[in-house]
């Protein structure tokens, strides 16, 4: 692209990576989604980075963890002297603008002050937007904090307002970052309220293994969920189908992505906070511009690679000091050396880190410490070994099986290595205590220890 691009980012709440399509799902929830994949690039193993609403999106806005924003739960803000997107975008040239869920700031629900929006110029936000909307009830405030109640179901309501802000901006480059609260349970309520007749549709139909096995709420929940997955596809489509009307498609790059996944009440009393694939694997696809035509990424990318390969794909430098790496590398087939594996910090429900490799899920928590009160800890204890090639639905914890002590050994090496490029301090991690008949196991070959 001759001109700079402008940059959309379509970022949903709480999105499982197997509500999709290309991921497997059988129901036809993400035709638009699975199109844009297709066409442009399929980032197929994406995971965030902290599974809990705030810490992600800290991370997303600076490309830093959650712990280098100082935001590792959430209720805490960003810091004002944070360098965000908004602000490499708009010395670049870029209008900014920001659209929906927040999450950032501190007091309030709704209004969040100017000096607490991370550098975006055009602001129609919530800070919690869980708390001042409803499915049709949707209350958002404007630049001078004046709340304004968009009309339609809170997903279009949103759509629409992307729409005119796009319409409006179609002289200059502009960085336009909207955050749906969608599929996101409705807090009040616990439920999922989809569009009438939505939930319908997918009620007693398909559904994901590991919840299949687990049960937890989704028995009853799942439906909802699934219907405002559908109406979000269909927004994304509509997007879509106002940038062909402008003829604005081929100089715009869309980021799609979520902040974390689902599991229903299977892994513990809510919905994410957890090591397993349900909580950080989330769908994740780039079209237009040097994305179009990109196939299928096999490589595990972190939603802190995805804040360098977006300034990448503008054209923009990307700072020293982010943390992750742009993918564009790997969308042009170069042959660059890359992670084997991902990074995460777990926060609130418990304090743990884990790294997920293609085989292999390894997790620790710090049972002396507090999830809430505490950022991190100097010593930890092994909580969670799976087999992600033998046991995907992560249904049998090997950790503590004496067969896999050398295994875990290497990946304790690893995820130390990775905890200290996160600018944490090494910590002592302690054997997982052995499980009782565990020790004649299968045994695990040296070159399955690093897959």
């Amino acid at each position: 692209m001759s001109d700079p691009p402008n940059v959309i980012v379509f970022f949903t709440d709480q999105q499982r990576w197997d509500t999709t399509g290309v991921h497997g799902n059988p129901l036809d929830l993400t035709p638009n989604f699975d199109r844009m994949a297709r066409g442009g690039t399929d980032v197929h193993y994406a995971f965030t980075c902290q599974p809990v609403c705030g810490p992600a999106r800290s991370s997303l806005q600076t490309g830093l963890y959650a712990t280098e924003t100082g935001c590792y739960r959430n209720g805490i803000p960003l810091p004002r002297d944070s360098k965000t997107l908004a602000h490499y975008f708009g010395e670049a040239g870029y209008d900014t603008a920001y659209i929906g869920k927040w999450h950032l700031a501190e007091g309030a629900a709704g209004p969040v002050p100017p000096e607490q929006r991370g550098g975006y110029d055009y602001w129609l936000a919530s800070n919690l937007l869980e708390f001042t909307s409803d499915a049709y009830d949707t209350v958002m405030y404007d630049d001078d904090g004046k709340g304004h109640k968009l009309p339609g179901y809170r997903v279009d309501a949103q759509t629409d307002a992307m729409i005119r802000y796009i319409d409006a901006h179609q002289d200059r480059p502009f960085f336009l970052f909207s955050s749906f609260i969608e599929p996101h349970h409705q807090n009040h309520r616990n439920d999922f309220p989809a569009p009438p007749g939505y939930a319908a549709r997918y009620r007693g139909r398909w559904m994901p293994p590991d919840l299949a096995a687990l049960g937890g709420n989704a028995h009853g929940q799942l439906a909802g969920y699934c219907g405002m997955v559908k109406r979000l596809d269909e927004a994304l489509g509509r997007l879509i189908d106002a940038l062909i009307s402008l003829d604005m498609l081929d100089n715009t790059v869309i980021l799609f992505t979520s902040d974390h996944g689902c599991h229903f009440r299977t892994r513990n009393d809510e919905y994410k906070r957890s090591p397993h694939e349900s909580s950080i694997r989330v769908p994740t696809a780039f079209y237009g511009g040097p994305f179009v035509g990109g196939g299928r990424i096999s490589q595990l990318v972190s939603l802190i690679d995805l804040p360098p390969t977006l300034l990448d794909a503008a054209g923009i430098v990307v700072p020293d000091h982010m943390r992750g790496r742009s993918i564009l590398p790997l969308v042009r087939g170069d042959d660059v050396e890359w992670p084997d594996e991902v990074f995460l910090q777990m926060s609130e429900s418990q304090l743990g880190r884990a790294i997920r490799s293609k085989r292999w899920k390894y997790a620790v928590s710090a049972p002396e410490k507090s999830g809430w009160d505490d950022a991190g800890s100097d010593s930890y204890v092994e909580s969670e070994l799976y087999d992600l090639l033998a046991d995907p639905e992560e249904l049998r914890n090997l950790a503590g099986y004496e067969s896999h002590r050398d295994l875990c050994d290497g990946l304790r090496a690893r995820l130390i290595k990775r905890m200290i490029l996160a600018g944490e301090d090494e910590p002592v991690i302690e054997p997982a205590p052995l499980q009782p008949g565990a020790g004649q196991q299968l045994v695990v070959s040296a070159e399955e220890r690093w897959l």
